[in-house]
């Protein structure tokens, strides 16, 4: 029992900023370590196989993330579902979304496996991939994809975990496959020579590790978030209760994977020099995006807890912080990768000057704005701890992905540069996050009162 109560975090008494950075700090190097998985893909092929299998792997990161997006946001509702069970010391309830949450996984998984597979270059022909790139796009996707139920099993476990504050098991699971990785990485593509297919190959062999790892986590795990075999099923119950949550927030990820379809689908029109460039410089921004969004989930499971426990002001204390702490690392952190862009480009695509300037292009537009960001996102958040999902994929469908659309259809092509379509990022957040504000006043008066009413009908039985 002390070891269980050691990897616990008391979210809802006592005091909170030390908390959430204890929350906070491992999610972050876990999703950073997570974008390794890509980056050492990305830099391997860079180095070692050229310019075009850089664009063909670089270039599929939106269609991945098309397709995990809505199985992430699946994983949001796990999570949520499970800190509230936690904060109301509903065991059962617990039980029964980890053990529903596992099976979603797998079946989840499969599915996207046998989609992604099969439906690979013809996704590819409608992005517009160019000619000289998608044969190999299309071997990295198909690859890939094979790894798709470890990636949905290790999200959906680490959401688990997270709900009760464990976010350290996860990371050092990471670790080890990340580390596995990125040796399989130089093995496949420098001794093999097998090119993108090598580094696809490395990424889904350290996918099911880390799947693996977090799966044994729970089989060993002590009380309610215990798996044990014979209780996977799915409850219908715990299901409606998930996709409430999580279906709205994985179609809003799909949303916003897209619109970013949509300007990779732009970018491919601009040739492979701005491709090479613009998927370095993505990467590049993913960690200090992933950096920030470790708030968005900590403010998520902080506020579901609290929410269950019925402590609105511990509720907005948490908001309060988690957006501090974005506004600082995104403002520090985007203002680094600007600093440094060169030599951090150079690492993708070295000695290509025409793709390094590219690069620089796109994160002064991107990375260095951030911060707007991931107070859009810690928005979000706590709209979702609070049980409300469908108001944020409304306003994303609008703010985020409406605009975009119409940016590429309509502004774009009076000037087609990369520029003009990179300026689309912080326009739409500003306008996104800006709704998601008034958003989340009136969302908590109403949350409150509903469970204050749930509560005295529940004293009155």
């Amino acid at each position: 029992m002390r070891k269980l109560k050691s990897r616990q975090i008391d979210m809802c008494n006592g005091p909170m900023a030390g908390k959430l950075l204890l929350f906070a700090l491992p999610l972050m190097a876990s999703s950073m370590l997570q974008l390794l998985f890509n980056a050492a893909d990305i830099i391997v092929v860079g180095r070692f196989a050229g310019k075009e299998s850089l664009a063909a792997v670089g270039s599929t990161s939106s269609l991945i993330n098309l397709f995990v997006s809505l199985f992430v946001g699946l994983s949001v509702g796990s999570n949520v579902i499970v800190a509230r069970g936690l904060g109301s010391r509903n065991h059962r309830q617990v039980s029964r979304a980890v053990h529903t949450s596992v099976l979603l996984a797998i079946i989840g998984g499969i599915i996207m496996m046998v989609i992604g597979v099969a439906m690979a270059r013809q996704m590819l022909v409608w992005m517009d991939s160019p000619a000289d790139v998608i044969d190999k796009s299309t071997l990295y996707l198909r690859i890939y994809f094979l790894g798709m139920p470890a990636t949905m099993l290790y999200n959906f476990g680490s959401a688990v975990l997270s709900a009760q504050g464990d976010t350290q098991r996860p990371l050092y699971f990471l670790l080890a496959a990340g580390i596995i990785n990125l040796i399989l990485n130089l093995i496949t593509v420098i001794v093999f020579q097998m090119d993108v297919a090598g580094v696809a190959l490395a990424t889904a062999v350290s996918q099911y590790v880390a799947a693996g790892l977090v799966i044994l986590c729970l089989v060993h795990e002590v009380g309610p978030l215990r798996l044990r075999r014979k209780l996977l099923t799915i409850d219908r119950n715990t299901v409606v209760q998930i996709m409430s949550i999580g279906l709205p927030a994985g179609l809003q990820g799909i949303i916003f994977s897209l619109s970013n379809v949509l300007i990779q689908s732009s970018i491919n029109s601009l040739g492979s020099t701005v491709m090479s460039g613009s998927a370095a410089a993505s990467n590049i921004e993913n960690f200090v995006y992933q950096a920030m969004h470790a708030f968005y989930q900590t403010d998520l499971t902080f506020t579901g807890q609290n929410y269950g426990a019925n402590q609105p002001k511990r509720v907005d204390r948490a908001l309060l912080y988690c957006i501090g702490f974005v506004v600082l690392v995104g403002t520090v952190m985007g203002v680094l990768v600007n600093i440094f862009a060169y030599p951090l480009l150079n690492i993708y695509a070295p000695g290509e000057e025409e793709v390094i300037q590219q690069g620089i292009i796109r994160l002064s537009y991107v990375a260095l704005p951030y911060a707007l960001c991931g107070i859009m996102d810690t928005m979000v958040g706590s709209l979702r701890g609070l049980g409300y999902s469908v108001g944020p994929m409304i306003v994303s469908l609008i703010g985020a992905c409406g605009l975009r659309v119409l940016w590429v259809m309509v502004i774009f092509p009076m000037d087609p540069t990369p520029e003009n379509l990179y300026v689309s990022y912080p326009v739409t957040w500003i306008i996104t996050g800006a709704v998601q504000v008034v958003q989340y006043f009136i969302v908590r008066k109403l949350a409150f009162a509903k469970l204050e009413r749930q509560l005295a009908e529940q004293a009155q039985k």
